[in-house]
């Protein structure tokens, strides 16, 4: 229930959103309104996630990327809506901020709020060591996104083989433990990706950096908003 609500919330949120550019600093735009047919939803933004609440920095249901990552992502949805399939958003532009806020909640080792769901099979204080958790974040650097496939007609997310966000090899772009068609679903989502300029993260089906990224030592920390 509490998600469906979320849900409903993030809605309400995104209709007639109007955004300026000029709110965001140069080379930034918001992502939905260059992709208006692309899905998004913040977790970040809300609760479901790892941490259990609402990230440091994440002030508005609103993606942001570079303007770069920006056209690179628009020409792998218009190829993908020739399908009827859709880019949906789980997470861009981070700030650095919402970053400190993993490595705070990584060293209180008594919170495991979301362990069952997002991380049952590693210790937590295991996850900087095997490289789920970092003081820094390519996403900060505002061309990296988290995303999935959608059918862009129901809105169902195709099936492919983990949940966004789960900490574990099932997770890994290289595990063969999936059926037939969850490994076609995730071929598809990488070949489109890497089609169209960007680069994956082997321990995260779902992470992408765009390659010629524009700001690749600058670690941002501006709001979402």
């Amino acid at each position: 229930m509490k998600q469906k609500l979320f849900l409903i919330f993030i809605l309400i949120c995104n209709l007639g959103i109007s955004q300026k550019s000029s709110n965001l600093p140069e080379g930034f735009d918001y992502v939905q309104n260059i992709i208006p047919s692309m899905q998004v939803e913040l977790r970040y933004f809300g609760t479901h996630n790892f941490i259990g609440q609402s990230i440091n920095g994440y002030n508005r249901h609103i993606a942001i990327l570079s303007n770069q990552a920006i056209i690179a992502l628009k020409n792998v949805q218009e190829e993908l809506l020739k399908y009827n399939l859709s880019v949906k958003m789980f997470d861009g532009y981070r700030p650095q901020r919402a970053v400190n806020h993993f490595v705070r909640w990584a060293k209180v080792l008594n919170d495991t709020v979301g362990k069952q769901e997002f991380y049952p099979n590693v210790m937590k204080h295991h996850l900087f060591k095997e490289g789920y958790i970092a003081a820094r974040s390519g996403h900060s650097r505002g061309s990296t996104l988290d995303m999935t496939l959608v059918d862009s007609n129901t809105g169902k997310e195709l099936d492919m083989g983990s949940p966004w966000d789960f900490f574990g090899k099932e997770s890994w772009v290289e595990n063969n433990n999936l059926t037939a068609q969850q490994r076609a679903n995730r071929m598809l989502l990488q070949t489109i990706m890497l089609k169209h300029g960007f680069k994956h993260y082997p321990k995260e089906w779902w992470h992408f950096t765009l390659k010629n990224e524009p700001f690749p030592e600058t670690y941002f920390d501006f709001v979402v908003e």
